[in-house]
């Protein structure tokens, strides 16, 4: 009997750690806190800006909430993600931001509708966006800003840092917090360049009235000198 027991004790453990890898681990999802600029402006601004679309590094693509370790490689944490892709999260969240900064709702993104005519065009690519159990949050990106008349005002490269406490959920408040303050550095630039005086055009000198027919040019006249040396007779 003792025999026949080894077998179906060793069965039991089978189905026993089949059932637990079967059992998934709970994930969390999380998303970049908005902050205050969560809430729509209240007035519509007259301050017109083009987003254009926004560049975000391959690795920010997905829906993996990465984990940069210490020798700098990136690992997906096994209990926390993304509710969605990153990439679209970072759009919206540039969008919004701008909008409650600038206080406008005349902002628009690629493709453009038509007619509109932006005082700022705003190009922003972001190349890195991470952080870790150890690591610090960090972001990474560079923008181009160009005024109503497609002119280059200002090229910055920024490199930001905010600290956390470890937790996936800090990490993402820390990152939240990078992203604010981003968008907040890029108002800066850009409320210089839309409060420049718009460019009136000079209007087009007259052209001359047209010469009678027959009139010839004439050069400067000369002076005619007087004769002193005339003989005066008396009688």
């Amino acid at each position: 009997m003792k025999v026949l027991r080894l077998p179906l004790l060793l069965a039991t453990l089978s189905l026993l750690q089949t059932g637990c890898a079967l059992i998934q681990q709970p994930v969390s999802l999380y998303r970049l806190d908005a902050g205050e600029a969560a809430a729509v402006p209240e007035q519509s601004g007259e301050l017109a800006v083009q987003l254009n679309a926004l560049g975000v590094a391959e690795y920010l693509r997905g829906e993996a909430l990465l984990q940069r370790q210490a020798d700098g490689s990136l690992v997906a944490a096994r209990d926390a993600r993304w509710a969605g892709p990153l990439s679209v999260e970072l759009s919206e969240q540039v969008l919004a931001q701008l909008a409650w900064r600038l206080n406008t709702r005349k902002l628009v993104s690629e493709p453009l509708p038509a007619g509109f005519k932006p005082d700022v065009q705003v190009g922003l690519e972001i190349t890195r966006l991470d952080s870790g159990p150890t690591q610090p949050a960090v972001l990474e990106a560079r923008w181009r800003l160009q005024d109503r008349d497609g002119q280059l005002q200002s090229s910055r490269v920024v490199r930001l840092v905010e600290e956390h406490q470890g937790s996936p959920a800090d990490q993402v408040r820390a990152q939240s917090q990078l992203m604010q303050r981003l968008v907040s550095q890029l108002v800066d630039e850009i409320r210089p360049i839309t409060e420049q005086p718009v460019k009136v055009a000079e209007p087009a000198p007259k052209p001359a009235p047209p010469k009678p027919p027959g009139a010839t040019e004439r050069g400067p006249l000369m002076p005619v000198p007087i004769r002193t040396d005339v003989e005066v007779f008396r009688f």
